[in-house]
């Protein structure tokens, strides 16, 4: 079977590359992770990638004064892997419109809420200043607008009575960690979000 060739664009520790790339040893995974790519260079998913022979870059966003220039970088970078579907998996960089366009349909991230609500940061302090009952996180194709493009899966999480910030983050990011190789299977194996009928969710078991 013929796998897409994925790379995934890390700032951190990058546990959910790294949940990646342990679904994608099973044979009948639509995608190979084939490059892990950070704009920080201390990135500790880095060696992580690397003791599982897969390719590591980095583009260190602090060399660029343009954003339009770091992300060339990047593009490059990826297209020099060949580099067919981009996941971004903690990646703390907002991506230019341009950057975006290129890789329309070909590129999703996970956000720790049930989008529409709570786009951006703190999600999980507003969360609780809100008094919800239900968290949760999406896996979503990008657009140029932070956390908008259409849903590809969610997967909700109670919010308990005693929770801090910590604990429900800590909930959250175990359910982030099945979530996403289950919307990149998806993904992979779908249409492109143009052609998808938006606010169609999938919520994998957890």
């Amino acid at each position: 079977m013929s796998r897409a060739r994925v790379g995934v664009l890390i700032s951190g520790r990058g546990s959910n590359m790294a949940a990646l790339v342990e679904a994608a040893k099973a044979p009948d995974y639509p995608g190979e992770i084939a490059l892990v790519l950070a704009n920080v260079p201390e990135a500790g998913g880095l060696a992580f990638a690397a003791a599982n022979n897969i390719a590591v870059e980095t583009v260190d966003h602090r060399r660029f004064t343009e954003r339009a220039n770091f992300d060339a970088e990047l593009d490059a970078c990826l297209r020099r892997h060949r580099i067919e579907f981009v996941c971004l998996a903690g990646f703390m960089r907002l991506l230019t419109a341009g950057f975006v366009e290129a890789w329309r349909d070909r590129m999703v991230n996970i956000h720790p809420s049930l989008l529409p609500a709570y786009p951006g940061l703190d999600t999980h302090k507003r969360a609780l200043a809100d008094g919800v009952k239900i968290a949760g996180c999406t896996v979503h194709y990008v657009r140029a607008k932070m956390d908008t493009g259409p849903a590809i899966a969610q997967a909700a999480v109670p919010v308990l009575p005693d929770d801090s910030e910590q604990s429900l983050a800590a909930r959250v990011l175990a359910a982030e960690h099945k979530l996403y190789p289950h919307a990149l299977r998806l993904a992979l194996g779908a249409a492109p979000a143009a052609q998808a009928a938006p606010g169609v969710l999938f919520n994998p078991p957890l």
